[in-house]
Parts: C-alpha cells; structure tokens; sequence
C-alpha cells in the first residue's frame, strides 16, 4: 500500500493514468488496445485494468426504410412517435382560475420494462398542413380559464382533459406528433414492427470527463521491487510502439502525476537550496571560496544514504528523499565547525592554514562526534522501529543514519584536505589578479604591510 496518496480517481490499483480524446468512439477503440499492451508488461507493471465499461445493454431500433418509404412513414414521424410514447411530452396546459396545470403524456410505467412494447406502438401516416398550434408555436390542446363563465370554464377545462385522455389511450395508439404535441383528426395507424425492428446492443455505462474531453482512465500497481519511474518509461513506451493517434492524450493522474511533478521540480529545487546556502556561508565567512568546503561533505552524505537503503531493500520513496533533504543540515555543521575555528586562527592568531586546520581538527574531534551521534542515535528508533505506520518512518530512519555514518567517516579526514587545497587556490587566483596575499575571506593587505 502506498503511504501517501495524493488525489487521483477512485480505482481498482494505486497508480493512474488518464487517456482523453474528442470522441467517445475513438477513446472506445483505442483504450483496450493500450490495456491489453500494458497487461503484457509484466515486469514492470501489475493489475492493470481501466474504468471503461461500455457492456451495458440497449435496444437499438433498425428502420426499414425501404418499408417506410411505400407505406408513406418518415423517420422524424417514428422518432416523434416514440418521444411521445417514451419521451414524457407536455402535450397541453390547464388554466384555472388559480392555478395551471402541466399535462404530460406517456405510455403508462409498466410498458417500460421490456422493448417488446415496441411490437404495440403505432405510427401515424396523416401528413397534413402546419397550423393551429403548430403554427403558433403555443401547446396544442391549451385551454385558457381567465375571462369566461364559469360553466364554460369548466366545459374548456374538461375538454382539454379528455383531449389528453384520448391522445394517450392504449399503448401507443395515440396519434404520432409532427411537430404539435397530439393529432386532433381521425388518421390510419401502421404497426412500428411494420417499419422497424429492434436489437441487443452495448452502450456505455458511464461516460466519464475531464476538462471538457471524454476520458478513460488506465490504473496500475507495481510489481515487487519495481519503481514509478520504471512504470512511468514502460506506459510511454508503448504509447509510442501502438502508434496511438494525436488526438488522444494520456497524462498521468494523482500519486504518478505528483511524482512526475517532483520530478521535474527536484533539481531546481535542489539546486536553489545549494545555491541560498552557500550565499548565507559566503556572507558568513566572508569568502567566495571556503563555502564550497562545507558544501563538499553533502555528497558523502547522500552516497552513505543511498547505500543504506540499498544494503536494507528499501526502496528511495518520498520519504527516504526528506531523509536526505534533513542531511544537508546535519552533516554540513561538522565542516562549519571546523572552517568557523581555522579561519578564526588565521585571522585573529596569525596561524598558517595548516596549522590552523590541524588545530580545529583537534579541538573540534568531540563537539563534532557528540553532535553527530545525538542525531545519529535519535534516528536509530525510526530505522528499527516496528508496528502502525513503521513502513513510513523506517525509510526516513535509514536514510539519517547511512548518510550520518559514512559522511562521519569520511568528513574527519577530507574537509581538512580540501580546506588547504582551496585555500592554496585562493592564494593562487590571488596572484594571477596581480593582488597580494591576504588573510583567508578577510581584507587584502596592502604592499609593505
């Protein structure tokens, strides 16, 4: 299971990766293709499914339109037809003197379980000229109250009742609109079995979206030992090798989105944090030059990191990144203590480099040791630690104590070694900018001093 879940769909598996395309029948044809090559890629993917569920049943209606066409039947009269058997059609308004009524007409609730009813649906042949209500645009069968008697009130109201009654009747057999909601004159009837038949086929359950373009979304899990950045080479890859047209986009979506996200934002990230730190220890120190020393134990650090989380099969989550992210600040502070007391020698005492350095390696060895080994054995019981949520912390731990330990080792003896180096580099860019020697970060003395 992941330890932190960052947004995303609801889905059968812990990564995603969405497909958008303008059309539903492309993103249909295109989404099993991609799964089924992505099922395939066992190595570096598991339990790949998608959300596309396009098995649901439906009727689909099939005109003869041969047929239609003898016996004088148009398709918008079938589709009318079954917007009103189907469609819940307001087919008039009744006006009383203190209220309105909506009459709606469809074919009654338990005609709607089976497309068998369609066998019983009638269609009109009358063609006939538009006018009346049609022609007004205004709901056939309108029936005003306001103005009139109330006997003839109540006669308007009662015949636009029996108006929609009549309209309705059995099954079907009310006349087919064109255009106006009912027919007000005798017509001939042809059964829709005569003109058309119906058939199973498949429709999409749900039609999902994201952003104003349909989409499918493909979820996946990693297998044991393999790594996002793998899965996330594996899926282009293949989009690339099917061929998949430009009109369809996939982008990853919730935990893989913000990984890739981290991705692309880690060096700058990284690089910006180096860069603030080593302007702070330039205005410290007062030197271009004796930053970069201090900055020179992160490497060790990161390294003892990456190999203690490797010698214990751990892999390098999120997690074990904070863990390096907090060694940047504990295992600077053993060059700084060193630098802080050699530069302090030289510019207060007279010391030379040498001497000065040997001398803060000395005095410096306990602070140092002490200081390591209290952040050192406070993240011992990150490491070793077991029960709710130990697959969190254990990472994080790992990372702190490598990382602690082999810059520790290393540190003692190379910050010493690279101080003098660039010290004497200083002295030497110095001379090439035709400038005396000065005391290290310090004023530049002047000739005779």
């Amino acid at each position: 299971m992941q330890d932190i879940r960052v947004g995303g769909r609801a889905s059968n598996a812990a990564y995603q990766f969405t497909l958008q395309a303008p059309t539903l029948e492309e993103l249909e044809e295109w989404t099993p293709k991609i799964t089924a090559a992505l099922q395939r890629e066992r190595t570096t993917l598991a339990d790949v499914n998608s959300d596309q569920q396009d098995k649901g049943l439906e009727s689909d209606l099939v005109i003869d339109r041969d047929a239609a066409s003898r016996l004088g039947i148009t398709v918008s009269q079938i589709d009318n037809t079954l917007y009103d058997a189907f469609g819940q059609r307001q087919v008039s308004t009744i006006y009383v003197a203190r209220n309105q009524y909506h009459v709606i007409m469809e074919v009654a609730p338990r005609f709607w379980q089976s497309p068998e009813v369609l066998k019983d649906v009638y269609i009109s042949t009358a063609g006939g000229s538009v006018g009346g209500s049609q022609s007004t645009n205004a709901v056939a069968g309108t029936v005003v109250a306001n103005g009139t008697s109330g006997a003839a009130s109540a006669a308007n109201a009662q015949a636009a009742r029996n108006l929609a009654n009549n309209s309705i009747g059995q099954t079907g057999k009310g006349a087919a609109s064109t255009g106006s909601a009912v027919a007000t004159r005798a017509e001939t009837m042809i059964p829709l079995s005569a003109v058309a038949r119906f058939k199973q086929g498949a429709t999409p359950l749900a039609v999902n979206h994201q952003g104003l373009l349909v989409a499918n979304t493909i979820s996946f899990n990693l297998p044991p030992n393999g790594s996002l950045s793998d899965a996330v080479a594996t899926i282009a890859a293949t989009m690339n090798r099917l061929g998949v047209p430009g009109t369809i986009r996939g982008t990853f979506q919730g935990t893989a989105r913000a990984f890739q996200d981290s991705l692309n934002n880690q060096p700058y990230l990284i690089l910006a944090a180096l860069i603030t730190i080593y302007i702070v220890l330039g205005v410290l120190y007062e030197s271009y030059i004796h930053p970069i020393t201090i900055l020179s134990t992160l490497p060790s650090a990161g390294v003892g990191a990456l190999l203690a989380l490797m010698a214990f099969k751990t892999e390098f989550s999120i997690m074990a990144l904070i863990g390096v992210i907090l060694l940047i600040g504990i295992v600077k502070k053993n060059a700084i203590m060193m630098i802080d007391f050699a530069l302090d020698a030289e510019r207060n005492r007279g010391l030379a480099p040498l001497e000065a350095i040997r001398e803060a390696c000395l005095l410096r060895f306990r602070p140092i040791m002490m200081t390591t080994m209290a952040a050192l054995l406070g993240a011992v019981p990150l490491a070793i630690g077991f029960g709710e949520g130990a697959e969190l912390r254990q990472p994080l731990g790992i990372a702190i104590v490598g990382g602690l330990i082999l810059s520790q080792l290393l540190t003692l003896y190379s910050t010493p070694v690279i101080y003098l180096y660039l010290d004497r580099f200083r002295l030497w860019a110095n001379r090439k900018r035709g400038r005396a020697p000065a005391h290290p970060s310090g004023p530049f003395l002047q000739p005779g001093e």
